[in-house]
Formats: structure tokens, sequence, C-alpha cells
């Protein structure tokens, strides 16, 4: 990157556009999922709004990662936001649920470079030491989306319509477009190798059989039938992609990475407390919701500490970088994480909402430091040719953990609940789901409630127990680490 001509804080302000911008979203929809369906009369697709956004982002990320080494950053992201652009526009003019599916799927091959291009961009700018604080700032986009998502959400559809969640996204994209190509110097890439077409054709079908999978896994009813075929597509497709790649000249992701141990474990790490993440940003709302009544506006603050403090620990996180190894840092920051979730798992039902502040905010510190140092390390970890395809492979580890977690933390709920509505005679699973929701809590039968309660609390007991297996694991796979090695 010529960073003579490059002028690293217009580059940066946009960088933090890009993300926000992608992380806002997929908030910005759950909120006006609602509205939309009401609109476009699809409440059996209604799924597909969300996920389909999801599916298309992982298959285009590491074939993102493997253009930005061939071609340049710039070019790539660019072609990203033109691709994110067209598909919010149309989005915002879909008049039917079939309409609005097809163009979420085009807005999300378009945020499949988001992400990943942009931190491969800082890499590119920032010194190792300067890194872990820009990535940390830089993440803090998610932190702030989902607390200013729904709020921005809801006065939207208020004031004008929900046509519009799409819409904003136009002159934000278009803005940060312009600031990438005035201000973004690269040298130019010279290089002429071909991209891997059959390479890159197996790998999406792989992730495409593997998502569509986990999101078989978190409907009501499963079709364990449809779930194994979507599971032995990606299988197949998985083999197919290893022979491919063994012979290829110019590979979507050399199989040399897969040999190069420490990098694995800093992703498999990443993956494993990205899943667990959304123990924490998914069903701390539900738990201020359903359990305590608290609003839904105001739920989502439960949060906010988790984003300071992981502003916090990835600033934290430059200065261990200079003094420990990445084994030692995350097993600190691991440790952050464990407490904060075994205080979760033992949580009471009579907990106060006040005490979430606390425990978000000591898990937040520690996946700030986490989080950060796998992403700089996996970048440090492999040659400088490489470190778009590794950046590219960092992000999607962390949205497949994400997506199979999400799934596997929905069955364990739903499993919970169901067991614990046998247990309790006159409770409904539809009840579960007034109850969740504060506008309808109040329909429910007031000698119900602490009934049904204690069912959710139940379900969500079990989640943080299962969860906290996870972290567990975590620890193991770093302790494989033994590489006493610092960054230089």
């Amino acid at each position: 990157m010529s960073q003579s001509k490059t002028n690293v804080i217009a580059v940066t302000i946009a960088i933090y556009a890009a993300t926000f911008v992608s992380a806002v979203e997929g908030t910005i929809v759950s909120t006006a999922l609602p509205t939309i369906v009401g609109e476009l009369h699809g409440v059996s697709l209604m799924n597909w709004v969300f996920s389909i956004y999801l599916l298309t982002t992982a298959m285009v990320t590491p074939i993102y990662g493997k253009l930005a080494d061939l071609v340049g950053r710039k070019p790539v992201i660019q072609v990203g936001l033109a691709i994110f652009i067209v598909g919010s526009a149309m989005s915002g003019l879909a008049n039917n649920m079939p309409i609005l599916i097809f163009w979420r799927a085009v807005q999300g091959i378009g945020a499949g470079a988001l992400l990943p291009v942009s931190m491969t961009i800082i890499a590119d700018i920032y010194t190792y030491e300067k890194r872990a604080q820009v990535l940390g700032i830089n993440n803090s986009a998610w932190g702030i989306a989902a607390v200013l998502a729904p709020l921005i959400g809801g006065i939207i559809i208020d004031k004008l319509s929900w046509h519009w969640i799409f819409f904003i996204n136009v002159p934000i994209g278009i803005i940060t477009m312009f600031l990438f190509q005035i201000f973004l110097h690269e040298p130019k890439h010279n290089k002429h190798e071909k991209i891997d077409y059959p390479g890159s054709f197996w790998l999406m079908l792989c992730l495409l059989g593997l998502m569509l999978s986990f999101q078989s896994l978190s409907n009501a009813i499963i079709n364990w039938g449809i779930v194994l075929f979507e599971l032995l597509i990606s299988i197949i497709s998985l083999w197919q992609f290893i022979k491919r790649e063994s012979r290829a000249t110019n590979p979507v992701i050399s199989l040399k990475l897969f040999q190069n141990r420490p990098f694995i474990i800093q992703n498999v790490i990443a993956a494993l407390i990205n899943g667990y993440l959304m123990s924490i940003s998914v069903y701390v709302p539900t738990w201020a919701q359903g359990i305590l009544g608290v609003p839904a506006s105001f739920a989502g603050f439960a949060l906010t500490p988790s984003s300071i403090f992981w502003i916090i620990g990835s600033f934290v996180t430059s200065y261990l970088l200079a003094k420990w190894t990445p084994r030692h840092i995350l097993y600190f920051s691991l440790s952050f994480i464990f407490v904060a979730g075994t205080w979760f798992a033992l949580l009471p039902i009579t907990t106060k909402f006040g005490w979430f502040f606390l425990i978000t905010a000591i898990s937040g510190f520690g996946f700030g430091i986490a989080m950060t140092t796998t992403t700089v390390t996996s970048q440090h970890l492999v040659a400088e040719k490489n470190v778009g395809v590794a950046t590219s492979f960092n992000t999607l580890g962390r949205t497949i953990g994400q997506t199979l977690m999400v799934s596997i933390f929905g069955i364990i709920l739903n499993i919970g609940m169901q067991h614990g509505l046998k247990s309790h005679p006159g409770t409904t699973l539809s009840m579960m789901n007034k109850l969740i929701n504060p506008r309808t809590a109040d329909q429910l039968p007031k000698n119900l409630l602490p009934d049904l309660r204690q069912v959710l609390y139940t379900g969500l007991h079990w989640v943080y127990i299962i969860g906290i297996i996870f972290v567990i694991l975590s620890f193991f796979i770093n302790s494989l680490d033994k590489h006493n090695w610092k960054q230089e």
C-alpha cells in the first residue's frame, strides 16, 4: 500500500462507514421485518429476508479475499460497495417477498467484500502496534449498530416507511466509495494469475450446503432428511474443492494454510468465541424482555457495556501483543469470557436488570482482546501476498461459528422450553411467544406468568451452560499452540 499517497484518516473513516453499514443491515432489517411481512404478505418466507443475506455473504467472502490479493484491495471493495448499493436500492423498491429476497441476496453478495477487505486494508496501512487499536475502534461499529439500529429502524418506519431501511444505504455507500476512490492509493498489481473458477464453484457450493443446513436446523420443525441432504452436498463439494485445490496453480484457499497449525488454532478459536457471542447478543435481550418485562427499546442497552469494553479490550491488546505470546493473550481474554459466562449460567431468575451491565462489560473486555488477537495474529502468520485470503478466512470462520451456534442455541432453547411446558400444566408454546414480546405479555393470564417465566428461564439456563462448554473447548484448543513467539 502506498502510504505516502494514501490519506490514512480518510480511508479509516471510509472503512468504518463500510463496517457500520454492514453491521446495521442485519439488525435494522430484523426490526423492520414485522412491518415488511405485514405489507408484502409473506409470513411463510420472512426468515429468508434475513438468512439469504447471511448465506450469500458467507459464500462470496473467501472469493473476495483471494481477489483482493490478486487485483488489489481498492477495486474489490469498490465493486463490493457498488453491488451492495444496487442491492439496497432494489430491495427498497421491492413490492413482493420473492423480489425482496432476490435483491437481498444481491445485497449480501456485495456485503461479502466489506468486512474482510476493510480489515485487509487496515493491515496494509497500519503497523502491528496501531492495528489492534484501529481494529477495536472499527469493531465498535457492531456494538453501536446493535444499540442504534432498533432505534433508527423504529424512527424510519414510523416517520417514513420500511423502504427507507434499504434506501438509506445508498447515499452512505456512495460517499464511502468516493472516499476510497480519492484517498486510497495502492501500487498497481501486475499479477496475471487466472482466477480458480472450479475451486470457487466447489467452495461456494460447499458453503451453500453448510449454511442451508444451519438454516434448516433453525426451523421450528426440523426435517432431518433435508438437513442430511444439505450436509451431504456440503461434504461432497468440500471433497471436490480439496481435490481441485491440491492441483490448482493458483488456489482460492491454499491448502498449505491448513498445515499452519497456529493459524488454524487462531481461526478455530475465533469461530467458537464468535459463536458463543450469540448467546449474549441474542439471548440477553430475550431474558430482559421475557423474564424481567423490560421494554424492547431498553433491553438492547444491556449490551452497551459490552461494546464499550470491547473497544477498551482492543486497545489493551496492542500493549499485550508486544509483551505476550498470542497463546497467553488468549488465555487471559478467555478467562474474562469464562467468568462472565459462568455468571450467566448461575444467575437466579430474580436477578435485577442492572447486573447485566456488569456481566456484559466483563465479557466485552474479553471479546475485545480475543477477537483482535485472532485477527491480527492470523494476518501475521501468512505471507504478505496472502493477507487478503487469511483475513477473509478469519471472517468466514466467524460467520460460520455464529450461524452454527445460533442454530444450536435455538434447538437447546426449544428443547428446554418444551420440557418446561410439560411440567407446567396450562402453558403453551404460543404463550411463550407472547411472553418474549413485552407488548403482548400483558395479554397472558396473570396466574400463569410466573410459570411461563420459569419455563423461559430454564431454556436460557441451558443455553448458557452449553455455551460455557464451547468456551472451555476454546481453552483446550489454545493449549495446543506450542509456539512461544511474539508479534514483531
